[in-house]
């Protein structure tokens, strides 16, 4: 039987749309807005990178996908509800080294497994932190270096403040772990995000953070934070012209690495065709050259490695940071 007229018409009219809507073809997911949930307010990394990410993914799914931030805890209140949402592909996590390595070493009771509560779909991306202090403090103090800092610390036990995005988060433990291995203090101000931490770190209000370096970017740029050094074993390549605090800080801080990573997860069973896809999407969209160059340029490096690899990340980094957690002493009620 030959196909009719009518027939070829329709079949070259529809053609154009299989190229659009790959995702909705296999299964029918998604047929309606995806939520990913930011466990941290507003302007800090996590937000960004989830924002980055969104409108790459509403592109090739052909829904929204709308950012939702929901702070407290260090990550940990945004990180229950996405545990309890039930595995439909309808909530995301953009999840943090805090909410799936740190939290679990140093929160005595958590409000969900971050094994058995989620399945890990990509890595986004690997930040470096960066030791930031507010200008008028570090010259009133005469800090120039890491090297200055630490004397300053010294001279003045307690009377240095150190904001961090909330506890738990790799913001915090850099903070701790600096602390422990130079034998100085600070007070502690944890935050519902990088955002409003920073927003006091520039007003005065506070005096110093290891912030991730896209959302401290700007604000270094722009002259309105001092920065010291990355916490990242190797220099970035944002800006290269700043060392290391192992570098800058000599024989009292060898071996000082405390870097942060986010990365999307889904709740414990969600279908792993939907999973797959969002891995493979997700994947795509970070090695475009535009989404590449934009989160370099930030301080972030773009990965996107598949469920199981980032799986078995997920395990090493709750490893490492159990061991940080224990070196430093950090605890939180």
């Amino acid at each position: 039987m030959h196909p009719t007229r009518r027939h070829l018409l329709a079949t070259a009219a529809l053609a154009p749309l299989a190229g659009v809507l790959p995702a909705q073809a296999q299964s029918g997911w998604p047929t309606k807005p995806v939520r990913i949930v930011v466990p941290f307010a507003a302007s800090g990394t996590t937000d960004i990178l989830a924002r980055a990410l969104a409108p790459e993914l509403q592109r090739v799914f052909g829904q929204p996908f709308v950012v939702d931030n929901k702070p407290g805890a260090g990550g940990n209140t945004g990180a229950a509800e996405v545990a309890k949402a039930g595995g439909d592909g309808y909530t995301l996590l953009m999840g943090t080294v805090g909410t799936h390595a740190i939290n679990p070493s140093l929160y005595p009771k958590m409000p969900y497994d971050h094994v058995k509560d989620f399945v890990p779909v990509t890595l986004v991306a690997g930040v470096p932190n960066v030791l930031v202090m507010n200008p008028a403090k570090a010259q009133a103090l005469g800090v120039d270096s890491v090297a200055s800092f630490v004397k300053a610390l010294k001279g003045n036990p307690g009377r240095l403040n150190m904001a961090s995005s909330g506890n738990g988060t790799s913001i915090h433990l850099a903070g701790e772990l600096f602390k422990s291995m130079t034998g100085t203090f600070m007070v502690h101000l944890p935050y519902r995000g990088s955002g409003p931490a920073l927003i006091d770190l520039m007003a005065g209000n506070v005096d110093v953070m290891f912030d991730n370096l896209p959302s401290a970017m700007p604000h270094i740029k722009s002259g309105r934070l001092k920065a010291l050094a990355v916490t990242s074993a190797q220099r970035s390549g944002a800006l290269p012209e700043l060392p290391t605090v192992e570098e800058a800080g000599g024989a009292v801080l060898k071996g000082y690495e405390a870097s942060s990573w986010f990365g999307l997860l889904a709740p414990a069973g969600t279908p792993k065709d939907v999973v797959d896809r969002l891995q493979q999407e997700t994947a795509k969209a970070l090695a475009t050259p535009a989404m590449k160059e934009r989160l370099l340029a930030q301080g972030a490096i773009p990965s996107g490695m598949t469920s199981a690899e980032f799986v078995r990340f997920i395990a090493a980094e709750t490893a490492k940071w159990a061991r940080v957690v224990k070196a430093s002493g950090a605890k939180v009620d």
